[in-house]
């Protein structure tokens, strides 16, 4: 009794913002909660497009509170460790949740955290049964039923696209049109299955059917089916897919972030297993099967992936060798333009294999895991020699075998991955996260990757792009002073013991970001972030025999806005600030841009105006768009000019969406845009995108 009157009591409080127990779910503005989760936005290293691919799937189809995991929850990376333990601590104690205002009951949840999770969770009818029917009458019924067409291009030509010039040297030329095209199908219900396809031609990609070029219409497809709950079967993979166990050190899905604005959630990784694959990254995933299977309280699973990949494949010169061919690596472009990229296309085989065991405690407070795999290519990876490449691998094998582990005692969660290659290097991350007070939230992490540690499918936490040759010590922490006001920083040391590329020393460097944010009510909030980062590199036109390694200092302000005055307008503000030295004059580079989005019932409509100025490549600036559904746009801009774009969004028809957006992007005191191929005559870039998605 007394729970349901504290239920009816938090629902007032809610009840203005949130208006019923299944709330009326807006349009999600996934820019703003990029923004303020992971504010630092020119780290290309971070596969924005699947974390938001996978944002939104949690979006379109939300959590359900009183049927989920604690590593489903740790993905949205939106609450720490010690909350989810707070959250089944509760359920445990309560039972399941009634509605979805009871989350204010739960310890150590705040309202600016509720706001930030209500899109992504909802909580069922306590009385609802599963659904009986027979699979395909369940997808014919589903309503997150989907089909989406995509259209791209570039207004003015590219070199590219150009007759050949005689008179020139470089007489290559793009094979196919500059239409960028995508086809997306998907269907699923959480928990039941999943099921989707994808197909995609890049601008320059001929659209032919060509099975001896391995051409079927599109350039590029995926699918993929999986099947949740089976009996003992967990989870049920065909197709596509991607994998996730521990901290990422040997196999992670490339849904994670690097170091950001959020200092604590995005530290540690979910233990998430299989999830389905239907990005439009051409690499980064396994295909085949794989399967779940629970025996008691431990998980196993096993994998098993055989695909094509693009690669240079070159005469063998060494006559005893037992292969043909050898490539120096794995392009991941994933571009078919030209007669060299076509001929590169699936020329090599690789075959990914393994099984994973994860043990979860009664109370989930203790798992732990172990992961075996090996991975073989159809002709040897030999790399070209230089000194940087000494430890990298070589050879047409490689074999892992790792251990994880997770512990929450009391607000403390301790995590860590350590593994083996088949060189002998070993790689090993290892932190903790905890909950000091009510206010006050500290992460600590320690990574060591030997320089012949080698993985192919691990992005554990780190500076580097992959995890190899690099030793750091990062601390995080974040303090809510007041309730509406919040403070994050971290501070990151790392050293390189060997050569890296670019980097003909040793090397060391530190980094940090501090970050005030604060947030007046629930139209309106302002942060203003610092970060500064020391790293190593080679002299540029160095005139001495041996390079010289000295240190690179960047520096970066930015300042963020944002006001909903009306139902209908939307203000956003972005003031950003940069600076480069590498002993040499220092650079600088700015950029001011003034969002204005109007919303009305049926339409949408977002603008922006945009100056920038840098002095050169190493201080463009980076600034997130708003875009068609399901697409993620970070571009980066170098010179001077302008940048002007609007969105349109509206529904015609009840089932069916309509996205339309141009860009145009002006350069002072530039006669061509871009290099190469893509180079355009003239200083204005122009481009359009329109879009179709019709929910049956």
């Amino acid at each position: 009794m007394v729970r349901r009157l504290l239920l009816c009591w938090f629902t007032l409080c809610l009840m203005l913002p949130l208006q019923a127990q299944d709330y009326a779910r807006q349009n999600i503005d996934l820019d703003l909660l990029v923004q303020e989760l992971f504010a630092r936005q020119d780290d290309e290293n971070i596969n924005y497009e699947d974390f938001y691919e996978t944002l939104f799937q949690y979006y379109q189809r939300p959590i359900d509170l009183n049927h989920t995991t604690p590593e489903e929850l740790a993905s949205l990376y939106l609450l720490s460790r010690p909350q989810i333990a707070s959250f089944f601590d509760y359920q445990e104690q309560n039972g399941k949740l009634l509605s979805i205002y009871e989350l204010q009951a739960i310890p150590d949840f705040d309202l600016l955290t509720i706001y930030q999770l209500l899109p992504f969770v909802r909580v069922q009818d306590a009385g609802l049964q599963a659904d009986q029917r027979p699979l395909w009458q369940r997808v014919i019924g589903e309503d997150n039923n989907a089909l989406t067409l995509r259209y791209e291009r570039t207004l003015q030509q590219r070199r590219g696209y150009s007759p050949v010039d005689t008179s020139s040297r470089s007489t290559t030329r793009y094979l196919g049109s500059p239409n960028k095209l995508l086809l997306r199908y998907r269907v699923g219900h959480a928990r039941d299955y999943s099921f989707g396809i994808t197909a995609e031609k890049d601008a320059g990609e001929e659209f032919t059917w060509s099975p001896g070029t391995r051409r079927y219409g599109f350039d590029y497809y995926t699918a993929h089916l999986q099947l949740y709950n089976r009996g003992r079967f967990k989870t049920i993979a065909l197709g596509d897919y991607q994998l996730q166990f521990g901290q990422g050190l040997l196999l992670s899905s490339g849904y994670s972030v690097g170091k950001g604005s959020e200092t604590i959630t995005t530290v540690s990784r979910p233990n998430l297993g299989i999830r389905p694959y239907n990005s439009v990254l051409e690499y980064a995933f396994l295909r085949g099967a794989a399967v779940t299977y629970t025996a008691g309280k431990i998980d196993v699973t096993g994998f098993y992936s055989n695909k094509r990949i693009d690669a240079n494949l070159q005469a063998q010169p060494d006559t005893l060798s037992t292969f043909n061919n050898f490539f120096t690596g794995i392009q991941t472009t994933g571009f078919h333009r030209t007669p060299t990229e076509l001929a590169n296309k699936h020329q090599a085989r690789e075959q990914v294999y393994g099984a994973n065991a994860y043990y979860k405690s009664d109370n989930r407070a203790f798992s732990a895991g172990i992961t075996a795999m090996g991975i073989h290519y159809s002709s040897p990876i030999q790399k070209a020699g230089a000194p940087y490449q000494r430890f990298e691998f070589n050879g047409t094998s490689n074999y892992n075998i790792g251990a994880n582990y997770s512990y929450t005692w009391q607000n403390v969660y301790l995590f860590g991955e350590t593994a083996m290659s088949k060189s002998g290097g070993t790689g090993s991350v290892n932190g903790l996260i905890a909950n000091l007070s009510n206010n006050i939230e500290l992460s600590m992490l320690y990574r060591y990757y030997a320089r012949n540690f080698h993985t192919f499918y691990g992005s554990a936490f780190g500076e580097g792009t992959r995890n190899i040759n690099e030793q750091g010590f990062y601390t995080g922490i974040k303090i809510r002073p007041m309730p509406k006001w919040e403070i994050t920083a971290y501070y990151d040391r790392f050293r390189f013991p060997w050569l890296r590329y670019l980097v003909d020393a040793p090397s060391y460097g530190h980094e940090y970001l501090v970050r005030l944010y604060f947030r007046p009510n629930r139209q309106s909030s302002l942060y203003a972030q610092m970060r500064y980062e020391s790293k190593g590199r080679n002299i540029v036109n160095n005139t001495t025999n041996i390079d010289y390694v000295a240190q690179t200092d960047r520096r970066n302000f930015l300042v963020y806005f944002e006001t909903t005055p009306t139902r209908t307008l939307n203000l956003k503000s972005r003031v950003q600030f940069s600076t480069y030295s590498h002993e040499s004059p220092r650079s600088t580079g700015y950029l001011i841009a003034q969002d204005v989005n109007f919303t009305f019932d049926k339409i949408r409509l977002s603008t922006r105006y945009a100056l920038f100025d840098t002095d050169s490549y190493d201080t463009r600036q980076y600034a997130y768009e708003r875009d068609v559904l399901g697409a993620f746009s970070i571009p980066a801009f170098s010179g001077k000019g302008t940048r002007v774009y609007a969105l349109l969004q509206f529904r015609p028809l009840q089932d069916l969406d309509v996205w339309i957006k141009y860009g145009i992007t002006h350069y002072r005191n530039q006669d061509t845009i871009g290099s190469g191929l893509d180079t355009i005559e003239g200083p204005r870039r122009s481009d359009v995108k329109a879009q179709v998605r019709y929910k049956f």
